[in-house]
């Protein structure tokens, strides 16, 4: 331990001697040969880490870390452009760049532009992922800053979106629709996401109202890009709770992307209250390759692998909860253990051909295979009391009442195979101020579950609910399920300028499920008006909505399946609102968005840690409206922080429910409970990430992350109503992690030993939960011999630390 603090002390405080300068700022705008402006211009500082896009009027402002720097200006259809500046003395300079189209690719530029334009996304920072602290390490934590996204489980990388539940969000990865492991049901369980972040080059986010090119789900799409590499690089991230190393080469024709990536969260796990012997072992391996036969033609190939293995042999526990009023404690001794296992495999081929200027068709062919084991079999034997209240020196409070004495049982052994196979082809064409889009997809699902659990409560001696003619278990699971189900999608949209200022998307999608024999349309509407001013936009989406039944939705809580399940239908409407401004020495954004989302059909749920439990033969209506705000600038020079606020409102009524309800005379009467708060109705989410420089040096930096969502209801898994009238508390959360480069170019001196072999050095001291704040997950609910029920939380992580390294090596060729 003393090394780890001498190691720590060394790298912050032993380089304080460097004396720094200021960096280069460059600003500028890049037109094309008409001189008029191009947005989403992506432009780099070369061997360094800054990139930026430019604005829709063209302009843009970077930051080199050096006099002697090359910039690059990409876009698609023009052809890419160095800028080699060599300053004598660091300050500010303007560059305009003018692009010159590339014939071969020329209306692909409108193609892209005029997308990207009608897009209701977000555009994600990319450069922000390695700064932001975060205890899963994977890609989607950065979205639980976004605006509309809500989450309570910093060790899960799924989350909800405005009232949504987590199978209703979309994730591509280059236009290949990426999907997850079903048996999941403990956020520690969860391993390394699909996405390699050290491959991301573009990322966008929409919250909804997602233009038809995208697939059949409720609520939000991810849509990330694994591009071209500028040059050859070898990238060693190293910590505490794991390591990868990504390797990128950059020939003539091709280019090659391969990553490894290892996890192991022990160190955090061992902070719960479940104490015992953890073993979460996470690891894949990625490959992205890519060869251009032609200006008009390639083919990539994208192979994945991902394994992982959670085991859990457990001691024992001790939770203390409750009021000023009344503390109570839960101590449990285990015996058994726990395995937990998957494995994803497979692959896609992208062949993408460009017959004439205006017209890129892709053909996507993918394959991906997932086993997942479920093995538990464990025993505990537990005593809840109710303690003594008030203080005691001693720290130990005495027991007031025994409130039970008794065991539990969980047990299975459960086994599912399932298997995706999809084709499709998709196209962009424009003609005069027209993008036309088309695309059409067969896919193909295969589903083999085999389940065999149970759970079992004793309480002094009684099984709960008692019965002396028979023995009872809770929740008792015994079936096998096999299920293929076909998908046939095609969509069609058009984007167009109605006037110089107001551009119009018209889409509509079209889909079948051979299990439900349902033809289903869903027509798509997005309006942008953007004043001359230039610096604001309005924008407008309507569209509908429609989910198709997957094996999720239609398996109930006994494992048996709703065969006549048919497909969840969402009507949605938004208005947004983006403002760029100069303030606070910066520019900002402001954006917004206001919605409404009537929810015709759909299958409730209840959400048990990060598992969804469908009630799959029921069916229910419901509305959800809110709104989103966020602001975010170069408030530290070179360094993007963002704020950001939603508001929501979630309800469901179960068509057809209803329970018996004893009235004050001990007649039974039946009550129908209407509309009641959704599983995901998180009225109030708020989101800080924030970045600072320290001890006066640009070199050190600051990363805080803090993350507030309010109380989410729950009820019991037992109860016969399918309401939730208890709460779990409010999710409150604060990470910070501190950063240095050694290798920092605005530093005058750096370690010679380090400069030799590396082109970046740069260490992380992180602190989980700063605060070490016990936020709830979940809840173990028990009985006492009065079938009196009592929630005991299941509390998550604790404070932490974390060390890191990225690390760059050199290319010497």
């Amino acid at each position: 331990m003393l090394k780890i603090r001498l190691l720590i002390i060394t790298i912050f405080l032993g380089f304080t001697f460097v004396n720094a300068q200021p960096l280069v700022k460059v600003t500028g705008t890049v037109l094309d040969l008409s001189n008029n402006p191009l947005q989403y211009v992506t432009i780099t500082v070369l061997g360094q880490q800054e990139s930026t896009l430019t604005a829709v009027d063209g302009t843009y402002t970077i930051y080199a870390r050096t006099t002697s720097f090359t910039l690059k200006y990409n876009f698609l259809g023009y052809k890419p452009f160095l800028l080699k500046i060599n300053e004598k003395v660091a300050g500010r300079i303007t560059r305009n760049v003018v692009l010159v189209p590339n014939i071969n690719e020329l209306e692909q530029v409108t193609i892209t532009n005029k997308q990207n334009q009608l897009s209701n996304t977000s555009t994600i920072n990319i450069a922000d992922l390695a700064s932001l602290p975060s205890v899963s390490g994977n890609f989607e934590s950065i979205l639980k800053t976004l605006p509309g996204v809500s989450t309570n489980n910093e060790l899960s990388s799924q989350y909800s979106v405005r009232g949504g539940n987590f199978d209703e969000n979309l994730i591509y990865v280059n236009d290949i629709e990426i999907s997850r492991p079903v048996l999941i049901r403990n956020a520690q369980q969860e391993g390394l996401s699909f996405i390699n972040s050290d491959f991301v080059t573009r990322a966008k986010f929409s919250a909804g109202g997602f233009e038809a090119k995208y697939g059949d789900k409720l609520s939000s799409v991810l849509d990330v890009k694994y591009d071209r590499p500028d040059s050859n690089q070898l990238v060693f991230t190293g910590g505490l709770l794991g390591a990868s190393l990504s390797s990128k080469y950059v020939a003539n024709k091709s280019f090659l992307l391969l990553g490894l990536r290892y996890k192991n969260n022990n160190n955090i796990l061992n902070k719960q209250d479940n104490k015992g012997s953890y073993s979460p072992n996470f690891g894949d391996a990625q490959l992205l390759y890519q060869y251009n036969f032609s200006n008009k033609f390639n083919i990539s190939a994208l192979g994945s692998f991902n394994i992982g293995q959670f085991k859990l042999v457990p001691e024992d526990r001790e939770t203390q909860f409750g009021t000023l009023e009344t503390q109570l404690r839960l101590r449990v001794d285990y015996t058994g253990q726990e395995i937990d296992s998957y494995r994803t495999a497979g692959g896609a081929i992208t062949a993408s051909f460009s017959p004439q200027p205006n017209l890129v068709v892709k053909w996507i062919s993918s394959y991906f295979t997932t086993r997942e084991r479920e093995r538990f079999d464990i025993e505990g034997n537990y005593v809840f009391d109710e303690l003594e209240t008030g203080f005691n020196s001693s720290g130990f409070m005495p027991v007031r009442i025994n409130r039970g004495i008794g065991k539990y049982l969980n047990y299975a052994r459960n086994n599912l195979n399932s298997t995706a196979i999809s084709t499709e082809i998709k196209a962009d064409q424009s003609f005069d101020n027209h993008v036309f889009s088309w695309g059409f997809r067969l896919e193909r699902n295969k589903f083999k579950d085999q389940l065999s659990e149970y759970h079992l409560t004793d309480s002094a001696g009684y099984i709960l609910p008692y019965d002396s003619k028979k023995f009872y278990l809770e929740q008792s699971i015994n079936k096998l399920n096999e299920v293929n189900i076909n998908n046939y999608t095609a969509y069609v949209q058009d984007s167009y300028s109605l006037t110089d200022n107001t551009d119009l998307q018209v889409g509509v999608r079209g889909s079948f499920n051979t299990l439900t024999d349902q033809i289903l349309i869903s027509p798509r509407l997005l309006l942008a008006y953007r004043p001359p001013s230039n610096n604001r936009i309005w924008r407008f989406t309507a569209g509908v909505y429609q989910q198709a039944p997957t094996y999720r939705s239609i398996r109930a809580y006994d494992g048996s399946l709703n065969l006549n399940q048919k497909a969840q239908r969402s009507y949605n409407a938004s208005a947004g609102f983006d403002y760029a401004f100069d303030g606070l020495g910066t520019r900002l954004k402001f954006t917004s968005e206001a919605y409404y989302k009537y929810n015709q059909r759909f299958i409730p749920y209840v959400v048990d840690n990060v598992r969804i439990k469908y009630l799959s033969s029921s069916v229910a209506k419901g509305h959800t409206y809110g709104a989103d705000f966020s602001i975010g600038g170069e408030f530290v020079k070179d360094l993007v922080s963002y704020f950001r606020l939603s508001f929501m409102s979630a309800d469901q009524d179960i068509i057809g429910d209803s329970y018996q309800k004893r009235n004050s005379s001990g007649q039974f009467t039946t009550v129908y409970p209407g509309y009641l708060r959704r599983p995901t109705d998180q009225r109030v989410n708020f989101s800080v990430f924030f970045q600072d420089r320290l001890l006066k040096s640009p070199t050190y930096k600051v990363h805080l992350n803090m993350l507030y969502g309010s109380r989410l209801p729950i009820g019991s898994p037992l109860s016969e109503r399918y309401s939730d009238d208890f709460n779990i508390p409010a999710y409150k959360r604060v990470d910070i992690g501190f950063s240095k480069d050694f290798l920092d170019d605005i530093a005058v001196r750096k370690p010679k030993l380090l400069d030799k072999y590396f082109s970046s050095f740069i260490a992380y001291f992180e602190v989980f939960n700063l605060l070490n704040i016990n936020n709830t997950v979940s809840y173990l609910w028990l009985k006492d011999v009065d079938n009196v029920q009592y929630a005991i939380p299941n509390y998550l992580t604790g404070r932490q630390f974390n060390f890191k390294l990225i690390l760059k090596f050199k290319n010497h060729q």
